[in-house]
């Protein structure tokens, strides 16, 4: 039998390897705004932030480190994508030194520090501006920076052209692999949990906004659950305004799941599920929780899995076959899995509350 300490050195090594990360990350901050000198072809995406990281002192592109703040900090931020034509799909364009050029990378438009009432305001100037009120929430995972969150959402909304207003929430990963980086994330992830409700309860209490979809990925499903499971057990609900919940790659135990889903009760939100067969990370995650299976590295076609979301009425999206990064292939294959969930919905399963619970929910079905 490996020993304990074999197994966590070992994770420790492979979480380098495999965990959603950005390799080509600047050693300082990306998010000082720059002058585009030349916008053909260039794309725009404005994202609202809120965040329980700490304001940086000492990287002013950084915006927020990797602090875990005492309240709940408000930011806004625009980034530039380069023409289509020169980048490709799934892919953040990181500048290799700063200021990046536009034309060939990703580069900050805009970034501002908010208090709670310009956030609500610049929320309901974008709810309405899009006519449909729609939010998207994007809770990003393990070993992310601020500014790497901000970006990689960016990529996701531009590739995906989400039809919603973007809203990120950013908790306090600090950037770094390794196995106390990974625990310290999870304690800041746990620590977070007041802050992502007291956003959410802030975004559906905004009268522009009719909906709201949540985004969360590896470590920030739990902390999704985890925030929308308390406010279940708060407030009796999690209310109507909240439609949809994005599950990918989630790094959660399987057994905590089943509770949350028991105890969130029938008035709950829609959930999907991304997952994929050759996810190492977080078979090493699994490693590292003592062995409990993790949600997305479940093989959704066998027992008791099959039945437990059939029974939930989750959707399951099987994406090993898409390739990429096993671990970030649904942000990676963005135009893809938005052609699995069209294809699925066209086979008459639904997404919001407008039509019947899904039946079917294996891959294939």
């Amino acid at each position: 039998m490996i020993g304990k300490f074999q197994i966590l050195n070992a994770a420790a090594v492979a979480l380098a390897l495999f965990c959603c990360g950005c390799s080509a990350r600047l050693s300082q901050g990306a998010l000082v705004p720059v002058a585009q000198a030349n916008t053909v072809g260039t794309s725009l995406v404005p994202i609202l932030i809120a965040t329980k990281r700490t304001r940086s002192t000492t990287d002013p592109g950084e915006m927020f480190d990797s602090g875990l703040a005492e309240q709940t900090s408000y930011a806004s931020v625009t980034v530039s994508m380069p023409p289509d034509a020169v980048r490709k799909i799934g892919d953040v364009q990181w500048p290799a030194t700063l200021p990046g050029d536009p034309q060939q990378s990703f580069v900050t438009v805009s970034a501002n520090y908010l208090d709670k009432q310009s956030f609500g305001a610049a929320l309901s100037t974008a709810a309405k501006k899009s006519g449909r009120g729609k939010v998207l929430l994007f809770v990003h995972g393990f070993n992310n920076r601020f500014d790497e969150a901000v970006y990689r959402f960016a990529q996701i909304i531009h590739d995906s052209k989400a039809p919603a207003v973007p809203v990120l929430f950013s908790w306090p990963s600090r950037g770094v692999v390794g196995l106390r980086a990974y625990q310290d994330d999870l304690e800041n992830a746990t620590g977070s949990r007041e802050a992502l409700e007291e956003a959410l309860d802030g975004i559906a209490a905004n009268a522009n906004v009719k909906d709201v979809t949540i985004v969360c990925h590896s470590m920030g499903c739990f902390l999704t659950l985890e925030a929308l499971h308390s406010k279940a057990l708060r407030t009796g609900k999690i209310g109507s305004k909240v439609k949809n919940v994005l599950l990918v790659a989630p790094d959660v135990n399987i057994n905590l799941f089943r509770t949350q889903m028991r105890e969130m009760g029938s008035a709950r939100p829609r959930f999907a599920l991304f997952l994929s067969q050759d996810d190492h990370a977080l078979k090493l995650s699994r490693s590292i929780g003592g062995g409990d299976a993790r949600l997305g590295d479940v093989h959704p076609d066998e027992e008791p899995y099959k039945s437990d979301f059939q029974r939930e009425r989750i959707m399951v999206f099987e994406l090993t076959s898409l390739g990429g990064g096993a671990h970030s292939r649904a942000f990676e294959k963005v135009t893809s899995v938005m052609g699995l969930i069209e294809e699925r919905l066209a086979q008459g399963q639904v997404m919001t509350d407008d039509g019947p619970a899904p039946e079917a929910t294996g891959p294939g079905q």
